[in-house]
């Protein structure tokens, strides 16, 4: 986090009066304005003001307030509350207040600002002087050996011609690489590295409509609830239900092109795990380290819970400067309670006048501004790109009806609501098949037909139908046995479990069934799809339910996913065959005996 002023000449423009946690008041000797950024006491901690209510000032302080006391000056920076975005960003771990974390673990210290090291980034122009240049267009490109390519980009509201360009080579982040005089004469330095303020998000030409899915290669998501590139999605679950360890999963195989994921209040042992996997971990599209492509914020729960609130506008903020670039980005946010809680917490130290489940009144509001920075964009510089956001929740007691998943129902087009049952019986993802939805159903369908699927909305109901069908009959099946069922339920109940335990569930420990191409779902999809209609047939005419129970090819179809290769597809053609001979032997045996 950085408020782009040399916070050693700012002289004190305010004094604290009362403080409390990291709330305080200020009684100010000129105007502030409301999220203009701030230095409070001599170790000049950030801060960022928050109410103005006539000469005192409300400020929330974002680094640990220990030792401070009425009396103590604050000076004012003049900016607002804003984080430098530039090429150092992609595979790093940084706090919740943009600084770099070392790989020792040790804490930050009040009022650090910077790591402390210079660092410079090989810059190569793709401009000559006298070109005219816009908003959002490339300057030159960034290649460090260690992150993808990256896009120096002119900042919003600046434009002109270039009168000065450097040569290749390294450059620090704050030395100008280009320098564009305005129609006006004015002049405007291109750095490296830009500023800007956390909670504006950053303008784009237009929003336009998605284009396909954000593919995750997890068949109950991509098939069942799919996410349209530039969308929303929400995860709620209760504790054991496997959220971290399916937003790790999104992150890896998610075909974005950049992943932010920020860690927002969680335990220190949770995030320690993503801390230490995730240098480790291959990009599976590249075999490079996927960290190239990543970058964390951590902010633990044993970080002050103030700068808890401003880690989600943080990553949002660099989530947006990639999308910028013309990138597909994905944001993994765990978990956004975490982040509600902070706002409880901060507002309570407000005396503000508490709303439904002690949270703020505006914590809707809130969270509406977050997720609606999510879009599919035609950038400034004329590129399409993507952010697509995907917030895990945390309801106490998995309680879908406490606020923050409520509100939270209201901003997202995917609910992905998981299972604390499922993830007992040990069946991942533990995503719950009939408290889920997706509104992007409709604008994926053209992408699947595409892909060689025009029947994939169909298949998708039926499926869905039958599992619905099958938490019915169960409970019916409890009191009464499942061989007192009719035939018809009875195969009801089969091609349910069938679904479920071949298609839904899903081995992250299996090389072959972790990922799922979507030319594998689909062929997993039509298969499972003639089943259902041999089957019925087969029932139709008097085949006996456990007759069908006892197919050989069942068990095939129970293990296909791990069994058939991702580019062996033509194994599920010849499974297609042995499907149709076996069900073709079991009618012409069943008409047999009848006759």
């Amino acid at each position: 986090m950085s408020t782009n002023t040399d916070s050693r000449q700012l002289p004190a423009d305010a004094a604290i009066t009362w403080i409390s946690g990291p709330v305080l008041r200020a009684s100010v000797a000129r105007p502030f304005s409301i999220n203009e950024a701030v230095l409070v006491g001599a170790r000049q901690l950030l801060g960022e003001v928050i109410r103005l209510d006539g000469p005192d000032a409300v400020i929330q302080v974002y680094e640990d307030t220990t030792g401070l006391r009425p009396g103590d000056t604050i000076s004012a920076t003049g900016a607002a509350l804003s984080v430098p975005l530039g090429p150092g960003l992609l595979g790093n771990i940084l706090d919740g207040l943009l600084r770099p974390l070392n790989v020792r673990g040790e804490y930050i210290a009040p009022g650090v600002r910077e790591s402390g090291e210079v660092h410079s980034w090989p810059f190569r122009p793709r401009v000559r002087a006298g070109a005219q240049l816009g908003a959002g267009q490339v300057v030159g490109v960034v290649k460090r050996k260690d992150a993808r390519l990256q896009h120096c980009l002119v900042p919003p509201g600046i434009s002109g011609t270039v009168i000065d360009i450097v040569p290749p080579g390294s450059y620090p982040g704050d030395v100008p690489v280009c320098v564009l005089r305005d129609p006006e004469g004015d002049e405007h330095p291109v750095c490296l590295v830009q500023h800007w303020p956390v909670r504006k998000p950053r303008p784009v030409q237009a929003r336009i409509p998605v284009e396909g899915p954000l593919f995750t290669g997890q068949r109950i998501l991509d098939c069942l609830f799919p996410l349209a590139c530039g969308s929303r999605a929400a995860m709620p679950g209760g504790f054991g239900t496997g959220k971290t360890v399916l937003q790790e999963t999104l992150a890896k195989w998610c075909d974005a092109e950049v992943i932010i994921y920020v860690g927002c209040g969680e335990r220190g042992n949770e995030m320690a795990g993503v801390l230490h996997e995730f240098p480790q971990l291959d990009d599976p599209r590249t075999g490079r380290p996927l960290m190239e492509r990543t970058v964390i914020i951590a902010n633990t729960s044993n970080m002050p819970v103030a700068a808890r609130e401003a880690s989600i506008y943080t990553a949002v903020t660099v989530a947006e400067y990639f999308r910028d670039q013309g990138l597909r980005v994905a944001l993994m946010a765990d978990s956004t309670s975490r982040w509600a809680e902070a706002l409880r917490e901060v507002s309570g130290r407000l005396g503000e006048l508490p709303g439904e489940g002690g949270y703020p009144a505006y914590l809707s509001s809130r969270q509406a501004d977050f997720y609606e920075r999510a879009a599919h964009v035609r950038t400034l510089g004329g590129n399409a790109g993507s952010l697509s956001i995907i917030g895990a929740v945390s309801p106490p007691s998995a309680d879908f009806s406490e606020p923050v998943t409520t509100h939270t129902k209201r901003h997202v087009r995917c609910f992905w609501a998981l299972d604390a049952t499922r993830a007992q019986a040990r069946f991942y993802p533990a995503i719950h098949p009939l408290q889920s939805y997706s509104q992007d159903i409709e604008v994926l369908t053209p992408f699947w037909s595409e892909l060689g699927n025009p029947q994939w909305q169909e298949q998708r109901r039926r499926f869905l139908g039958l599992l619905e069908e099958q938490a019915r009959l169960e409970r019916m099946a409890r009191i009464v046995g499942k061989d007192a069922l009719p035939p018809r339920q009875q195969h009801v109940l089969l091609c349910a479990e069938l679904i479920n335990e071949a298609f839904l569930r899903q081995s992250a420990f299996s090389e072959t069934d972790r990922y799922c191409p979507a030319a594998k779902q689909i062929a997993m999809m039509q298969l499972l799809d003639r089943f259902i209609e041999l089957s019925a047939t087969a029932v139709a005419s008097g085949v006996d339910v456990a007759s069908i129970s006892s197919l050989p090819v069942l068990r095939q179809l129970h293990r296909m996913g791990e069994e058939i290769d991702n580019d062996a597809l033509d194994g599920f053609e010849t499974l297609g065959k042995t499907l149709d001979l076996e069900f073709a032997a079991l009618s012409n045996g069943s008409t047999g005996h009848a006759s």
